[in-house]
């Protein structure tokens, strides 16, 4: 195994153990609950073959649904991020397949990673939320879940890869 698939594998399970042991338990005043899980689909390599990354999301989603007790809805949300997840890197970072060996989130611009970064997850918890609460009446429920558990994702994420990127 070379060095970046220890890192997918390493970032999968510390992933997955943060999200199931750690920040599952918290939830702040009834809207607040982060879904740090989510950075995989961010982190994960363009050039890596898009059947195993879709893959490797769904196990991911679906894992956590598994220790959560939640019957799909991480699995869904996070697959469905996974797979709209180029479209959004040729929007906002104006990419095109050739550039894909090329490209790293790293190197971008910062106002271009917060878009594509803010845009996914937005779309992930309005997904999770809405499959959570099912009913229209509950719709101001669903936009109180996702703008105030994204603000706290994106705080969580951002903090994360600034700590992290430090370091390196």
């Amino acid at each position: 195994m070379n060095n970046k698939t220890v890192h997918l594998v390493t970032s999968f399970f510390f992933l997955l153990f943060l999200q199931v042991f750690v920040l599952n338990n918290i939830l702040f005043l009834d809207y607040i609950n982060p879904y740090l899980y989510i950075a995989f689909v961010f982190l994960y390599p363009l050039k890596e073959n898009r059947f195993s990354f879709l893959f490797y999301s769904f196990l991911l989603g679906l894992l956590i649904d598994f220790f959560s007790d939640t019957g799909g809805i991480h699995a869904f949300s996070i697959l469905s991020i996974a797979y709209v997840r180029l479209f959004f890197i040729k929007l906002y970072f104006k990419k095109v397949t050739a550039d894909y060996p090329f490209f790293d989130l790293k190197l971008e611009p910062f106002g271009k990673v917060f878009n594509y970064i803010v845009t996914l997850t937005i779309i992930h918890h309005l997904i999770y939320f809405s499959f959570i609460n099912f009913s229209l009446q509950n719709f101001s429920d669903v936009l109180l879940n996702t703008l105030f558990s994204g603000i706290f994702t994106l705080v969580l994420y951002f903090l994360g890869t600034y700590i992290f990127m430090k370091s390196q």
